[in-house]
């Protein structure tokens, strides 16, 4: 069993821009590109193996061929794969949005909830995102504020930059503003009930629909105070920086920042999933070696144990 390095599934949304395309050289046709599905096994986009004897065959069933003892012992009681990784280009915002918990998701054909984490990679100057409301609202507000295009009035606009990170929990209000780049560790779901959609129109002309009561089902109508949302803390260990992004039911995250060498280890519990956010470098594990750049994902099954990052780079390390 080795790591594999994975090619993404690609979305154009009216809101996206170029900079997948142009800061992370990824090749696709779409216009603009919104989102690489770096990492996924969902079924609206697969990440596909990019590389040795399984180039071609998408992730998914690479687990199903080799066994659900891949993902390690703190999956088996998962119905599906438990994680989405995105990077998301915002050139324009995105809608406000709600995402539904667990049970509400699967009373509604879904697999999981969507609980997220983001991790900004970039903002322009001034960018803003939406987060939480500013004040408890009852739902008979919420939907007349939704109605009457005023709900902007009760969200948080937090101004962002570089390196501030996001845990956004299901049910949480949201939106991307424009000009953010983005890293996205979700739950695997692609379960989204837009609110606000600033009047645009989609490809047929007609204006994007809104999903108002799901989302009144869903959504969390007490206050959230982002000031709460603190930047990460790294610690510096010997060749490399850590800090703990998230750790809750859904997954783990850490933020790796490699001067030099990171050596980890992943063991019989969870396989690891990396995303490489800055630089290069190369993956050895045993006496085999891969490398990878800026955009890569790379998946390490449980039971791979120890292995070393080497080269100047940032990570995200997710596990669950």
């Amino acid at each position: 069993m080795q790591p594999l390095k994975l090619t993404p599934a690609f979305k154009d949304y009216l809101w996206g821009g170029t900079r997948l395309r142009t800061d992370f050289r990824f090749e696709t046709e779409l216009s603009p590109v919104a989102e690489a599905w770096v990492l996924s096994c969902h079924r609206d986009g697969h990440s596909v193996i990019a590389e040795g004897t399984d180039a071609g065959m998408t992730l998914a069933d690479w687990i199903v061929r080799e066994g659900r003892g891949v993902l390690g012992k703190n999956a088996a009681a998962l119905p599906d794969f438990p994680i989405l990784i995105k990077l998301i280009d915002a050139e324009k915002p995105l809608s406000l949005q709600v995402h539904p918990d667990d049970a509400y998701a699967r009373a509604n054909g879904e697999g999981y909830g969507k609980t997220e984490l983001w991790y900004v990679l970039d903002a322009a100057p001034g960018a803003t995102l939406y987060y939480g409301l500013t004040r408890d609202v009852s739902r008979e507000e919420l939907a007349a504020r939704i109605t009457d295009n005023s709900l902007l009035s009760v969200v948080n606009a937090v101004p962002v930059k570089a390196g501030d990170c996001f845990y956004v929990k299901a049910g949480t209000i949201h939106g991307i503003g424009a000009g953010i780049l983005i890293a996205e560790i979700q739950q695997s779901s692609n379960a989204t009930y837009r609110v606000y959609d600033y009047g645009r129109l989609g490809a047929d002309g007609k204006p994007r629909p809104l999903h108002l009561q799901q989302a009144l089902d869903v959504l969390t109508t007490t206050a959230v105070d982002p000031a709460g949302m603190a930047r990460p803390v790294f610690t510096e260990r010997e060749g490399y920086a850590t800090a703990r992004l998230a750790r809750n039911d859904y997954f783990t995250i850490d933020a790796l920042r490699i001067a030099v060498s990171a050596t980890l280890t992943a063991g019989e519990e969870s396989f690891h999933a990396l995303l490489c956010t800055a630089g290069a470098g190369t993956l050895r594990w045993g006496e085999q070696s891969l490398t990878y750049k800026k955009g890569d994902a790379l998946f390490l099954p449980a039971g791979l144990g120890k292995y070393t990052l080497f080269g100047e780079c940032e990570m995200l390390l997710t596990h669950v």
